[in-house]
């Protein structure tokens, strides 16, 4: 996050991930996840994050975590987070990597999807990706879709 706070505490500099896997049709059923808080944050910082991302500060996490049936876990882990041109990567020691690299539409230019339904980050246009590399090790779960599809965009979430 570049910037951001729930009511006075300050979560500015502060990384986030959710894994979230859907046994089914996205809309259909309950997902299972697992939510990763920074482990730099402080205890105050890592409660307000999970009040966020868990959807008890409202907002548009709040509507994605209706879809949530049965949280995982949460964990406070070391983000490795970069972002440099067209390519986006993550990496949370013995858990996850993962690096995506928008594809090159007409003229170099970036290949949008706007007004898309998947609202992960609400009024946003996504920029369409491919995976060059992603994994996921952790509650049970191993997940290896590397060179798959893959979105990123800005976002911003606000409270009710």
């Amino acid at each position: 996050m570049d910037e951001g706070r729930l009511g006075n505490v300050n979560l500015g500099g502060l990384n986030v991930a959710m894994a979230a896997h859907s046994p089914g049709h996205m809309a259909k059923v309950k997902w299972e996840a697992a939510l990763y808080l920074d482990a730099k944050a402080s205890e105050v910082q890592r409660n307000a994050l999970a009040q966020i991302f868990g959807g008890q500060a409202g907002g548009h996490p709040a509507a994605l975590g209706s879809f949530i049936g049965k949280v995982l876990g949460v964990k406070a882990v070391s983000f490795n987070y970069s972002a440099s041109g067209k390519k986006r990567s993550l990496s949370i020691p013995g858990i996850a990597e993962a690096e995506i690299e928008a594809l090159q539409g007409q003229g170099g230019s970036d290949v949008i999807i706007s007004n898309h339904p998947l609202a992960v980050a609400p009024g946003e246009s996504a920029v369409v990706s491919r995976s060059k590399r992603l994994s996921y090790h952790d509650h049970g779960m191993e997940w290896e879709v590397s060179e798959k599809n893959g979105f990123y965009s800005p976002f911003a979430y606000n409270g009710p």
